[in-house]
């Protein structure tokens, strides 16, 4: 423990903000260890002159950026400097050195199978308002292909830097440290990492093949959660699909609370059907964004969420602090390519290429007497009786995959698939015999029929 006369000589500051201040530049420069135990609030602020309750809000303060952890009769513990946050989840891969002969991973496109951008590049700059600083949320020929093929009418677009930009900078407007954040399970890496760096408290929502399950969503609806997150359109992990009859299910739920929602499109362009929306139902109360990298490249940073016209002028409003708009250039760019029928015919061929794939390994993974469900994800979500087992078996044969428990709020044994590359008639048997040995502890390998 810090001893109380050693904190009272080394904190001068007698305010609350100053008191946290002063804390955190000693635990930033090691004076305070991590691993330490504050003295107790009335202890300390006998010492020096304060109420208890400004060292008290001097503690919440850096319980805000995670610096310490503990209250009441457990005592405040000293965490370390977490102000500078890393994705944990999102840069947690491991190292599988020269032995790798499938790496399947990374449920990311395909480079070979991506639009020729050289033409949309080209004619990008005829885009309105190139080099102005007003700042329009989305350039007009982005809005116009955009609002035809929209999941719902009657909200306000804009262009922001990639889905997860998106869907960060959403959040920021709404979430305060301790909020409650439903969210589908499973769900993407990078949903966890954004949501651990707002210091959201989050609950989990079962799901099934027909999307979130009502009775799941009504008992997190109960801990009156400020968002509920999900993907009504193929799911990137499990490749399912949210029915109409589901769809109906969840709105009634939502009718006598003021939850946001926010729908997340990972997949446009690349799935076989335009995802359902509950902006059908509630178009004041739902942010939908649909992510256009998996289809027009890597780099095309780009995203297009949907929400009210008051919740865009708050997005906009964080976003006068940052960048302020998105690129004009690769708005325009998009454009193009989303009108342009070669640009068209691309990405339709690039759809059934990612399907093939999917549907060649599934189908050697069924021979083998494995489950696999879901449709349109670049991914196969693989139950395995022990996710641990499962990854080193792969591992010794070369097969490099994503443990389950990461993308899930409550840990259960699977293993992530990518299946948008290194998936050939060469290689695929030999895919499916390794994941059926993972899949079968103890049984060995399973003999074909």
């Amino acid at each position: 423990m810090m001893t109380l006369e050693t904190l009272v000589e080394l904190v001068t500051a007698r305010t609350m903000r100053g008191i946290a201040l002063e804390v955190a530049n000693l635990i930033r420069n090691g004076t305070i260890p991590i691993g330490s135990q504050l003295p107790p609030v009335r202890d300390l602020a006998d010492a020096m002159g304060v109420s208890p309750a400004t060292i008290s809000g001097a503690w919440k303060q850096l319980r805000t950026y995670r610096m310490v952890s503990g209250s009441g009769r457990t005592g405040t513990w000293v965490r370390g400097d977490q102000t500078s946050l890393r994705p944990a989840r999102y840069e947690d891969f491991a190292n599988y050195g020269e032995n790798i002969v499938a790496d399947l991973r990374f449920a990311s496109p395909d480079p070979q199978l991506l639009p020729d951008i050289r033409e949309a590049l080209s004619k990008a700059h005829r885009v309105s308002h190139l080099n102005s600083y007003v700042r329009d949320t989305i350039a007009p020929e982005l809005e116009e292909v955009i609002a035809q093929d929209w999941s719902y009418e009657g909200c306000t677009f804009t262009a922001v830097n990639g889905g997860y930009d998106g869907l960060h900078t959403t959040l920021q407007t709404i979430v305060v440290p301790g909020a409650t954040v439903a969210i589908e399970d499973p769900t993407a890496l990078r949903v966890f990492d954004i949501l651990e760096k707002l210091g959201a408290r989050v609950v989990g929502v079962a799901c099934d093949s027909e999307g979130p399950l009502p009775e799941s969503l009504a008992a997190a609806l109960n801990e009156k959660p400020v968002v509920f997150l999900f993907q009504p359109g193929s799911h990137a992990l499990t490749g399912e699909r949210l029915s109409a009859k589901r769809l109906k299910q969840l709105g009634a739920l939502f009718k006598d609370n003021d939850t946001l929602i926010i729908e997340l499109d990972g997949l446009s362009g690349l799935a076989s059907q335009r995802p359902l929306s509950l902006g059908s139902m509630y178009p004041d109360r739902v942010v939908h964004i649909r992510t256009m990298s998996k289809s027009l490249g890597t780099d095309f940073r780009l995203a297009v969420l949907s929400s009210s016209s008051k919740f865009a002028d708050q997005i906009q409003a964080y976003r006068n602090f940052r960048e302020g708009w998105t690129s004009r250039i690769l708005q325009g760019a998009a454009a193009h390519l989303l009108t342009t029928p070669k640009s068209l015919k691309e990405i339709e061929h690039a759809r059934s290429v990612y399907a093939q794939r999917r549907e060649t390994l599934g189908a050697a993974m069924i021979e083998r007497g494995l489950h696999v469900s879901g449709r349109d994800a670049l991914c196969i979500w693989l139950p395995v009786p022990d996710e641990q087992f499962a990854l080193i078996t792969l591992a010794a044969r070369g097969i490099a995959v994503q443990p389950g428990s990461s993308f899930q709020v409550t840990p259960r044994p699977f293993i992530r698939v990518a299946t948008s590359a290194n998936i050939t008639a060469e290689n695929v048997d030999a895919i499916a015999d390794a994941l059926a040995h993972a899949s079968r502890r103890g049984e060995g390998m399973l003999s074909r029929e």
